[in-house]
């Protein structure tokens, strides 16, 4: 995953493999191994990527970089593919929960529209819902 963020990031400031080796003090061919998946930078190369890139370590290293929204669609992402586990499980990816200020213990209703597919709602929200019916009947 490091790899593809390191490439995605480097094409999207139209860097060369060379020029950002160079910023960073490594050789052309170790950037391609980064990007290969064929090695990973050290901790501290990581932290001058980091800076190059302008995103934390955590992003650069376990999630997938998101890609910016067209204009037309503010507000709307698309965090990466996620795998469903032999019991269903998934895992929402790192930048979902920091937008969506998803943390352990949330509980999230799970909708389904056969047309449409599945959505994934803050279970509070429900909840705020069904207080306002309540206090709406009294």
């Amino acid at each position: 995953m490091i790899g593809e963020n390191i490439q995605h990031l480097r094409k999207k400031r139209s860097l060369t493999q060379e020029a950002l080796a160079e910023q960073l003090g490594v050789s052309r061919q170790t950037v391609a191994k980064w990007e290969a998946g064929e090695s990973a930078p050290d901790l501290d190369a990581a932290a001058k990527l980091s800076k190059a890139f302008d995103v934390s370590l955590d992003d650069l290293i376990s999630s997938p970089v998101e890609v910016p929204p067209p204009e037309f669609a503010k507000g709307k992402h698309v965090f990466g593919l996620v795998t469903v586990g032999d019991k269903g499980q998934i895992v929402i990816p790192v930048q979902a929960r920091r937008v969506f200020h998803i943390s352990p213990g949330d509980q999230l209703m799970v909708l389904g529209d056969e047309d449409r597919g599945l959505a994934l709602v803050d279970a509070r929200f429900f909840l705020k819902i069904a207080e306002v019916i309540r206090n709406g009947e009294k």
